[in-house]
Formats: C-alpha cells, structure tokens, sequence
C-alpha cells in the first residue's frame, strides 16, 4: 500500500521497513535512545516490530535512517465496557543530528493518516518525555503504580486466601505462554469479578512478534539480574494468579539487601490476589520488592496495612488520541446515562472539529451524530487531546474544566449541571492502565 502523501523537509525521504533492515533500526533507536548493550546483543533478540506499520525517514548526505515511529495493531484494545482497534504508536526517535527539523511532526501526521485509512479510531502510546505529545492531541489517559514494598510489609487478610498453593519457576514461553496469556486477558476483562467491568488499557500482546519479544531472556537484557521466574498461585490445582521477576542479591551490615523486581503481578480475584502478594513479599534473602508498573487502584493498594511505607508514585501511563471522534465515542460505555453535545477541536484532523451528541444509557450501547451548532448548540466545548484524556475514563471532565481545558455553556434556566453528569457517565469504576510498556 503507498504510504500517504505527507511532506518532509527538502532533503528527506520516506522509507518502508523490513526485517532486513534490523541493524539500521537498532542503531538509529540506539541514538535515539542511549544503551549499553552492543548492537550484535540487542539483534539477537526478537525484534516486536510489525515490520508492515515500520517506517522510517532517509537524509541526503546521511548513512543509515535518521527518524523512524512504527506501531501495533491493537484490535482489542480495552476501552470502557468494550474494546476499539488502535493504533499503539511505538519506537518513535530522531537522530540528535537532525532534531528540530520537523521530521516529529511529519511521522506523527504519517501516522494519523495510516490510522484513519486502516480503520482505527484511537492511537495510544508510552510518552517517553511527557511534554511532547500533547501538542499532537494524545491525551494523558492513564497512570499507573510504582511501588518500594518492604520485605514482610504486613497486610490485610482475605477469606480463601490460605487454600491456594504456591509454586516458583523458571519462566519460559513453552511451558507458561498460554497460562499468562490466559490469566493476563481475565484478569482485564473483569478485575473487580463483574463481567463487563473490564480494565480500559488492559491491553494485551496480540502479535507473534510481541509475545516473542516478550518472552525472551538474553542475557544483556537482566541488568544484572537473574534470569526471569515466575510464581503462580493455584486453587485446588487451577492457575489463579501469577508474577513475574527477577531477584539480585546484595549484603549489608545488617544482613542480605536482595531485591525482588516484579514485572506483571496478575490475579483473577482477591483471594488469590492475596495468596500471590504474601508469598512475593517473602521470598529470602531480600528486603524489598518493586513491582514495574501496577494500575492506580491495585488490590494491594487496599491489602497493604501501611501503604505509605510502600513510597507509592503514580507516573502516567498511557497517553490516547482520538483519530476519529464520533467512531470513538460510539465504541465505548458509559457509566451513566447521557445527552449531551460535545464541541470538539482538533488542529491536527480538521475532519475531527465539529459537534457531536452522544448518546448512551448507563453500561449499554452509545450512539454518536455529529449535529449543526446553529440547531444544536454545544453544552460542552474541549479539544480533542482533554477528549483523549478522559476518554478511558480515569481523568475527570469536570478537572478538566477546573483546569479551564473544558467549557460547560449553560443555558438560561438550566438547574442541573450538564459538566457533572457528562463527567459522571465518563468515568468507569475501574482505574484504566496497561500492565506493560509498549
């Protein structure tokens, strides 16, 4: 397919991407993002890449690739009460030599263009650096939990909890793909146990390429580490729960200083939740457990006696844009019943700008119009990059507007406020977040 027609500066050309050119991705990302790891050890790893959405931009005068973005075809992707194709924007970085030239910009409206020819209303990504998406209409969506849990931290007890059984491997995709794949998914589509009152970003490794990256353990990659382990905790022989880490061990004056890096601490309940919780906080030798990246509201955020103990920081998470607002807006729930119109702005996607009336009984099918502002004039007015933070439904409309980024038009005689019921119906009981970083 011929990539659509969006300009770069005199000088630069586009260029598709394929697997043959892997060392020329890996030693643009590499300037782009400074590593250690020697090019032939980062190569001998999978690369996640859809080689097919991999682009990359040329320079005259220049060697190798200068700028590349690619993206993964999320078409599951969890949005509140349902899932939308996305586009999860990735590997996105300029050489140092040609920054401040425009070529951003230009990969990121490249980007936009492909997302609408292929059908996706919604782009989403990890912002490296925060400041810099917003200007293209990525909302801050999502944050997510870090966590310096001390070894043996007391907490709450659950019934149940004492019937599950423990056992810790060596991780491997053979032996536990389908298993964490399996719990990862339940675990989102349902994490208080209601069907339906899914994760929004729960977003899970669709692609052969990612679940092959996913899984492998070169060693470059440990950061000294041990190789990856797993603990699964079982009910009555059926796989509940799991987590993912790796330990180091370190001596102080005191005794043993290990310390236990979790990635995914995944489980399908509250017992089994506890059960998973209590046998990582216990593990020998160690005196600290650091899980990578928990959802805001994280059953051990309630199990936790004394969660301040714990150092808990909440960084974002995913950043959301929508591409094509009506399509968005139609593909989601609601969490209570609304009538509203909405005046959008977007610098980016003209065909965005307008105003639409949504319409949705609470937890059912939503309908979207785009409607004449001189027959229907807007109650609410906000640009499509706050849209896109409240759009999963952890950033209130009404913040927003106390920040001045939403305004609520109120007309003559209205009693009820039209900003607290559209921020009510956008919000979802369940904090949205991925559990790993794409």
């Amino acid at each position: 397919m011929a990539l659509p027609q969006i300009a770069l500066p005199a000088g630069y050309r586009w260029r598709t991407l394929t697997p043959a050119d892997r060392r020329l991705v890996t030693e643009l990302d590499t300037w782009a993002f400074p590593s250690g790891t020697s090019h032939d050890d980062i190569d001998a790893a999978p690369s996640p890449l859809t080689w097919d959405r991999a682009i990359a931009i040329e320079a005259d005068g220049s060697d190798g690739l200068v700028a590349m973005h690619a993206s993964y075809p999320f078409g599951k992707f969890p949005v509140p009460g349902a899932e939308v194709p996305t586009a999860g924007l990735t590997w996105v970085g300029v050489h140092p030599q040609h920054r401040r030239r425009g070529l951003l910009t230009a990969m990121i409206d490249l980007h936009l263009a492909r997302c609408v020819e292929r059908g996706e209303p919604l782009s989403a990504l990890f912002a490296a650096e925060a400041p810099i998406y917003g200007r293209f209409g990525y909302g801050h969506a999502a944050d997510d939990l870090r966590l310096d849990i001390p070894r043996g931290a007391a907490l709450r007890d659950v019934p149940g909890a004492e019937r599950h059984t423990v056992r810790v491997e060596v991780a491997g995709r053979e032996r536990h793909g389908d298993l964490v794949d399996r719990l990862h998914r339940a675990a989102g589509a349902a994490p208080t146990g209601v069907p339906g009152m899914n994760r929004p970003g729960w977003v899970t490794r669709e692609t052969e390429e990612l679940q092959a990256a996913h899984w492998d353990d070169t060693p470059a990659h440990r950061g000294g580490r041990e190789s990856r382990r797993i603990m699964i905790v079982e009910l009555d022989g059926e796989p509940r729960g799991y987590v993912t880490f790796r330990r180091t061990l370190a001596w102080g004056a005191t005794g043993p200083r290990g310390q236990v890096s979790a990635g995914e601490v995944v489980a399908v309940d509250a017992a089994a939740a506890r059960a998973l919780w209590g046998a990582l906080l216990d593990l020998d030798l160690t005196n600290e457990v650091t899980p990578f990246t928990l959802p805001v509201d994280d059953v051990v955020t309630q199990l936790l006696v004394n969660l301040r103990a714990a150092s808990p920081r909440t960084p974002d998470n995913l950043w959301v844009r929508l591409v094509d607002v009506a399509a968005a807006l139609a593909g989601r729930q609601y969490a209570a019943d609304v009538d509203v119109t909405i005046e959008v702005t977007d610098g980016r996607l003209p065909a965005n700008a307008g105003v639409y009336r949504l319409q949705a009984e609470a937890f059912g099918p939503a309908s979207v119009e785009r409607v004449d502002p001189e027959f229907e004039a807007p109650e609410l007015s906000l640009d499509v990059r706050d849209l896109g933070a409240a759009y999963l439904g952890g950033k209130s409309l009404a913040a927003l507007a106390a920040a001045g980024l939403v305004t609520e038009h109120r007309r003559q005689g209205q009693r009820a406020s039209v900003l607290a019921r559209a921020s009510t119906a956008f919000g979802w009981p369940v904090a949205p977040g991925s559990s790993w970083v794409f």
